[in-house]
């Protein structure tokens, strides 16, 4: 098969530089070397080759065993599409309004995209919401013998039955977790970028919810052409990766402009669209595999844990999610610490699935008294909170912690420390700042044989796409239990660390409440909630939150609203 005989609906007027020094055409990739070559644009150049691959890996996806073939297109589409002009075609409901990307395609490839994407739907009953489909039809059209070919090649993707593999996202649930798992990597990864967004953005979610049409959408044809390349290779994660890496390159070119418009959504679609003007898409490429991302595993439970959190709000179909900004009324939230302002911007760091609530007061110094013992008796039962507190220098600063504070409990008499790395300290006056767990930004700090490191590199096995390393796929497979007991994410057990410091997240007894811990500890409570200590510490790599030696004129907690207490 020649590259034209695979590029019947392209506009060859439009490809820039194919079957230019082009490497020989093998027979067959050694799927040992597909991530290699993927990431080094191995068969960037050369069309017939990227169909070779693209034919050698989909048809090695696990399918369920009815998955419509090309016959079936062949026998349907006629039915379905009649005697109407296939180009005023009507797209389903679940592409959400997404149009047709041209990607290069010449007129009739227009029309076949909207051709296979209205015979997916007839097929593929149960896709609700899919606003992607349509941009992975119109690449794959490029590599595909002809509308039939195309048709199931798609299948064999929204077909695939193999869980330790993700390819297209097909509910409203499926893609919002997939957008608040980003909102939380951008808000951990891109904390320049998603600052900014914050600060132009009355919902934040609502940019972050384009974040895979701008790769599968927005990004030129041979940009996103060439991510399609390493994702069928190295599956979702590598998505993540692209995106966080546009985000950084976008934050770069916006702070540098004089003029700044108020809709950042645009401005980021702009950007996107003509990024061929900013960053060439090796050096794209070579920003998303430099930063140091989370395991898959950890993605997954991230993933899952949003999931739920919307399954509980009872948000499962398409519809306006409460926004980080509204969360926090200003006329309703009072507080004797921090502003409405400065809430917000804590409600920006907290992971997206709390954002989904409002803030509620459990605990005061004002109202509930010094005591450390009724402080446990209020807090006990709701996790996550937040601990702001003022000093009598009007210094500001607190916590975010993961864990509800029963599970002190579990080391008896013994002072024993318990949390998440989902755990961070701030410091909002007279400056503002935020820690987090010190393994987010310095990952090597992991022992040598770490989860990271066994899954992140491992090579692939002969026919298996998106393997996963041995490890972690027994890792994977204990973390199958009942959606009410997830493994949380970013759990000390998940990683092989090289010093206990490093996960001393929280602790505390009657005498006292110790956040951080090393040399010293991040924040220290005394057991009559009257004063307290603050230095670097190896579990968030801090520096003072406030005076190294500080007296409390007010403590409070924060919970979340619409969280069953455990």
């Amino acid at each position: 098969m020649s590259y034209m005989e695979s590029g019947q609906f392209v506009d060859w007027d439009k490809m820039i530089d194919l079957e230019k020094d082009s490497p020989v055409v093998l027979s067959r990739i050694d799927s040992n070397l597909l991530k290699q070559y993927a990431r080094q644009g191995y068969w960037s150049k050369s069309h017939s080759l990227r169909t070779k691959i693209y034919e050698q890996i989909i048809k090695a996806v696990s399918c369920r065993t009815v998955t419509p073939d090309a016959e079936v297109y062949k026998d349907i589409v006629g039915k379905i599409t009649g005697k109407k002009n296939a180009s005023t075609l009507p797209m389903p409901e679940f592409v959400n309004g997404s149009a047709v990307p041209n990607y290069c395609l010449n007129t009739d490839g227009i029309v076949a995209v909207r051709k296979i994407v209205v015979c997916i739907s007839n097929q593929f009953p149960d896709i609700s919401f899919c606003p992607v489909l349509p941009a992975i039809v119109a690449l794959l059209l490029h590599y595909s013998t002809d509308e039939a070919d195309c048709f199931e090649k798609v299948c064999r993707l929204l077909a695939c039955n193999d869980r330790t593999k993700h390819f297209i996202d097909q509910t409203f649930l499926a893609y919002e977790s997939s957008c608040m798992t980003f909102g939380d990597l951008a808000n951990k990864y891109c904390q320049g970028a998603h600052k900014l967004i914050v600060s132009a953005s009355e919902d934040v979610l609502e940019v972050y919810s384009n974040w895979l049409r701008w790769i599968f959408g927005d990004l030129p044809f041979n940009y996103a052409v060439r991510v399609l390349d390493i994702f069928f290779v190295e599956g979702f994660k590598v998505l993540y990766r692209v995106a966080l890496a546009v985000l950084k390159f976008f934050r770069k070119v916006r702070i540098r402009q004089s003029e700044k418009s108020a809709d950042i959504r645009t401005d980021i679609q702009n950007f996107i669209q003509g990024i061929a003007d900013h960053v060439p898409i090796e050096k794209l490429l070579d920003k998303a595999f430099s930063i140091r991302l989370f395991s898959r595993k950890e993605i997954r439970l991230l993933r899952d844990a949003n999931e739920k959190a919307l399954k509980q709000k009872g948000i499962t179909v398409n519809q306006k999610r409460h926004n980080v900004h509204l969360a926090v009324n200003v006329e309703n939230f009072k507080s004797e610490v921090v502003s409405a302002k400065e809430m917000r911007e804590i409600w920006s760091w907290i992971p997206e699935r709390f954002a989904l609530c409002q803030p509620m007061l459990i605990f005061t110094t004002s109202d509930d008294g010094y005591s450390l013992t009724r402080f446990y008796a209020r807090c006990e039962g709701y996790e996550p909170t937040i601990i702001l507190i003022k000093t009598t220098e009007a210094e500001v600063c607190g916590a975010y912690l993961s864990t509800d504070w029963i599970e002190r409990r579990q080391g008896g008499n013994k002072l024993s420390y318990f949390g998440t790395g989902e755990c961070f300290v701030f410091k909002l006056q007279p400056e503002m700042e935020r820690y987090e767990w010190v393994i987010i930004k310095h990952p090597e700090i992991e022992a040598s044989k770490s989860l990271r490191e066994a899954c992140s590199e491992a090579p692939q096995q002969p026919g298996i796409l998106d393997t996963e390393n041995p490890l972690e796929q027994s890792l994977l497979n204990s973390s199958e239990e009942p959606s009410d007991r997830l493994s949380p994410f970013l759990a000390t057990r998940h990683f092989n660390l090289t010093s206990k410091a490093t996960s001393m997240f929280m602790a505390g007894s009657a005498e006292s409440i110790i956040i951080g811990g090393g040399s010293c500890p991040a924040l220290y409570i005394d057991g009559n909630l009257n004063r307290g200590t603050t230095g670097h510490s190896s579990t968030f790599d801090n520096l003072p939150l406030c005076s190294e030696t500080f007296q409390i004129s007010v403590l409070e907690v924060w919970g979340f609203q619409n969280i069953m207490p455990n």
